[in-house]
């Protein structure tokens, strides 16, 4: 069966009507929640009526959070019940989340017993730590099970086809995971092989508490397809799978990337004009305060130097040049930080090659810019000085610029602050200044010691 397009889908919103339904069930999920986000309010509700219980659970698990925040606070209690025993327990807790207390207590006393207890201990969860992500849906045996006695159970087991690990998990007597034992594992050995004979027994568990980001670090660096997560007795209480794990490192990389902008985490395309100005208005005012006081510092040179006035006109490439040159090496350590490539043991490894990456870019680019400038700014005797203190100004500032880029993550890290939110704005008005406060010093100090003549 061929896909939906979209452009299908909006003929039979604005004129045929009668065909919505089979449109309906016939589109991608993931397509449906992406066309549903451009509806405005009662066009949506309009759509989400005609989709069934299985249908929209299918499309809120595939939707961002904008959309479920559209959709879910209006579901009746009834309606969003059978929504929610339709989905993973992971993504029913995350949808009950936006529901009012009320609506989603009256959901928890519709669905049955056991799924209000996952529901419910899933809640207790931060909602960005393993425990939030993880899912209570896994496949666990004794190690004395036989192989063709897992798979008979796995058969008779409705949600074990939907189950996200690819595998099950060999526990003891105390629920405490031993071993994995892959599906091909299963399918390709005699059924009366016990698991603890063909299981691997390196298993890597995390605590429900770990932040989301260090557990999707986790399976990347191990290259499992899920990790148990284990109670505080090392009892086995859900898996966090590697679906999940690219889920957080999307989020995350484009949470870092806002931040780094001075943008909100939001999906910034569908937010209103007059939000978006909102969230991005306050850090404007930290760069209009440092080009107030980048001008006060150029006002003083001007006032304190004969050849201020001629230097002035090479601040702007120390602006450009420190500006990309730490917003570079800020950007790099944040996206280590982010993925867990710059570890903090690796900290200094990297602050030293970044500063010296900024070094050499600093003097190749001040040795250019000298040879210009006394070719083109000055006559006689004072051209290789003027060259001479507007490169060495030039070099000054931009390692100086590489050195912060670096240095500001990393102790954001340590004092506990997310270097994203420090690492766009706040680094590019900081860089500017000290920039230009050094190349201006630099430059007036070489200057002066060049006699007149």
């Amino acid at each position: 069966m061929e896909s939906v397009t979209q452009e299908e889908f909006e003929l039979a919103l604005e004129g045929a009507p009668e065909a919505l339904p089979v449109l309906l069930e016939r589109a991608h999920a993931a397509d449906l929640a992406g066309w549903l986000n451009e509806l405005d309010k009662e066009v949506l509700w309009q759509v989400v009526g005609g989709l069934g219980p299985e249908r929209l659970s299918e499309v809120l698990e595939a939707s961002d959070e904008l959309l479920r925040e559209r959709i879910v606070p209006r579901l009746e209690a009834q309606r969003l019940a059978e929504v929610t025993q339709e989905l993973p327990p992971d993504d029913a807790v995350d949808i009950l989340a936006l529901a009012e207390e009320q609506t989603a207590e009256a959901v928890l006393a519709e669905v049955d017993d056991e799924f209000e207890r996952e529901l419910r201990e899933l809640a207790l969860y931060p909602e960005d730590s393993a425990g939030g992500i993880m899912t209570s849906d896994f496949d666990a045996f004794p190690a004395d099970a036989r192989v063709g006695d897992v798979i008979k159970a796995l058969r008779k087991d409705e949600e074990a086809a939907d189950d996200e690990g690819a595998g099950v998990y060999v526990v003891d007597e105390e629920q405490q995971p031993v071993g994995f034992v892959s599906d091909r594992e299963l399918l390709t050995t005699a059924i009366h092989t016990r698991l603890e004979e063909v299981m691997e027994p390196k298993i890597v568990t995390v605590e429900p508490q770990l932040d989301q980001e260090q557990v999707a670090h986790v399976l990347a660096k191990y290259g499992v397809a899920s990790v148990p997560v284990v109670d505080e007795r090392g009892g086995m209480i859900g898996i966090v799978t590697a679906d999940d794990a690219l889920g957080v490192f999307e989020e995350e990389a484009e949470e870092d990337f806002n931040k780094l902008v001075g943008a909100s985490p939001e999906a910034q395309t569908r937010l209103p004009v007059l939000k978006r100005v909102r969230q991005r208005l306050p850090l404007m005012g930290l760069t209009v305060l440092g080009g107030l006081v980048t001008a006060k510092i150029l006002d003083l040179a001007l006032a304190s130097s004969s050849s201020g006035a001629d230097v002035l006109r090479y601040v702007p490439i120390v602006i450009g040049l420190a500006g990309n040159v730490g917003i570079q090496s800020s950007t790099i350590l944040v996206r280590g930080m982010a993925t867990g490539e710059v570890a903090p043991e690796r900290e200094f490894s990297v602050l030293r090659h970044e500063l010296l990456t900024g070094v050499t870019i600093g003097i190749l680019c001040g040795l250019l810019t000298a040879c210009v400038a006394a070719v083109i700014e000055s006559d006689g005797d004072l051209a290789l000085a003027f060259g001479l203190a507007v490169g060495a100004a030039i070099a000054i500032a931009v390692a100086w610029a590489a050195l912060i880029g670096c240095l500001v993550p990393i102790l954001c890290r340590r004092a506990g602050i997310d270097p994203a939110v420090v690492a766009g704005p706040l680094l590019i008005t900081l860089s500017d200044i000290s920039g230009t406060a050094i190349f201006m010093i630099v430059a007036h100090l070489v200057l002066s010691a060049v006699p007149t003549p």
